[in-house]
């Protein structure tokens, strides 16, 4: 039996865009709360295994879809004018607010999976997170891939992306195993990002004019995996160096030595890495106030 309950609920960004959201919350003392940042295309039910054992630890959790995604596409993905910039800037920003009425009077951290912790420092109110707890999050640079991985990541972004955007108004990204159909503009931002050095970076002074990638300074820890072929220690430094003052510890897991076959870009939150996610535990509770 659960000791925790959770509620389906939407989340009103300062533009009035409607998402998806589900809170889980501990019957216990609440610990503190963690809002669970999705990767690109991923959609918050992916999540609900690892939502679901922080708030058994006493953590109070939101998880969400961002906009033209899961359910909180409004009418069809085509017409979605979602974006990168947007999903940092607005959704994580509003999720936060959220997370914050629905647990007042604690702290508050950032669980981030790839785009959920490369965007944090888009978000106007980021420094009210203590603690950034990131996963698999990287600059994606193709560059710094191996050779073989290349040749499969510039098929997706250079070739697939812009002719599914020329023949269906929209990414789809499902066709080719990498999440959820993606609007328009943010498989265009995904493929600009990761083309470049240091992925939004490679926006700034373009359609970022505003940003906190200089200014935050919380404690935060990066987890990959040898076995991720996106998120390789190369990428991983790429992004922190955007962070020009974020104090951040890295660690790299290799999945034999917690018995598993594999852990990549995606199964760190997979059921069958639970014994992973106590690492998230401690990692909070060292910051928790």
């Amino acid at each position: 039996m659960n000791n925790f309950e959770t509620l389906h609920t939407s989340i009103i960004c300062e533009d009035e865009y409607r998402l998806a959201a589900t809170i889980y919350s501990p019957e216990s003392h609440i610990k503190g709360a963690v809002l669970m940042g999705p990767a690109t295309g991923i959609k918050r039910q992916f999540y609900v295994n690892f939502a679901s054992f922080l708030a058994e630890k006493g953590y109070g959790v939101i998880t969400f879809d961002n906009r033209g995604i899961g359910e909180s596409i409004s009418g069809h993905v085509k017409n979605s004018t979602a974006s990168l910039q947007c999903w940092g800037e607005k959704d994580m920003t509003a999720a936060l607010k959220q997370l914050q009425t629905a647990f007042p009077n604690t702290t508050y951290h950032l669980a981030g999976h790839s785009a959920g912790g490369q965007l944090i420092g888009l978000m106007p109110n980021a420094k009210n997170i203590s603690s950034v707890f990131n996963v698999a999050c990287s600059s994606g640079q193709l560059s710094n891939m191996s050779k073989t991985h290349q040749i499969k990541a510039h098929f997706f972004m250079n070739f697939f992306i812009p002719l599914s955007n020329l023949l269906f108004g929209h990414t789809k990204s499902q066709w080719v195993g990498m999440g959820e159909p993606l609007p328009k503009r943010v498989s265009q931002q995904w493929r600009e990002f990761c083309n470049g050095e240091g992925y939004v970076k490679t926006a700034f002074g373009n359609t970022i004019h505003q940003h906190l990638y200089d200014d935050l300074t919380m404690l935060s820890l990066w987890i990959n995996a040898s076995d991720d072929e996106i998120a390789n220690n190369a990428n991983v430094a790429d992004m922190l160096s955007v962070f020009t003052k974020m104090n951040a510890e890295t660690l790299t897991l290799t999945p034999k030595d917690y018995g598993l076959h594999e852990i990549g870009h995606m199964k760190f939150f997979s059921r069958k890495s639970e014994k992973l996610w106590e690492k998230a535990i401690h990692w909070f509770e060292k910051h928790t106030d």
